[in-house]
């Protein structure tokens, strides 16, 4: 690749795939046609489809799967332990057979804002958009625009396919 990107033998690029410079790439996936921003992680066991845009500064750790032709803004970062510690119960920094990873999934077409924090085991559904910010707990349903912290359903995504969902207020 060029001198300023750091991309190990085991990831496989799709065809058409654009890298910015400063990136860390490891043992992910990386569908046809996706573009990558400058200074991304993404870790092993990663996987990002195709058609996507991954904005610069964003973190993307194992366990999370981004479907096909999402968006993914400037410095996001996903989250894939539920109980984080340095050290184990003998007081030894941890190793990977010391924890569990938590998987997070997005959906096709989904978009997820600048700045956001995506915990783990959560699924953000097709077409729904997260903005910039805000703090994904739980699953967001397909279709609707969340946002907050926690974020909260602000209201649907309307085309003449999407039936109005109920918000959380």
């Amino acid at each position: 690749m060029n001198e300023f990107c750091s991309i190990t033998p085991d990831v496989k690029l799709g065809k058409g795939v654009k890298l910015s410079k400063f990136i860390n790439l490891y043992g992910c996936e990386i569908g046809d046609n996706t573009k990558i921003g400058a200074f991304v992680e993404i870790q092993k066991n990663a996987k990002v489809g195709q058609n996507c845009k991954i904005s610069s500064h964003t973190f993307i750790c194992e366990g999370v799967t981004i479907e096909n032709d999402a968006f993914i803004g400037h410095g996001v970062t996903f989250i894939n332990d539920i109980y984080p510690r340095a050290t184990n119960s003998d007081g030894h920094l941890q190793t990977e057979s010391d924890w569990k990873v938590d998987r997070t999934l997005v959906k096709k077409g989904a978009s997820v804002g600048s700045g956001a924090t995506i915990l783990s085991n959560v699924v953000i559904g097709e077409n729904a958009i997260v903005g910039a910010g805000s703090v994904v707990t739980r699953d967001v349903p397909p279709n609707v625009i969340v946002a907050g912290n926690p974020a909260r359903i602000l209201r649907a995504i309307k085309s003449e396919t999407t039936a109005e969902v109920r918000t959380n207020e």
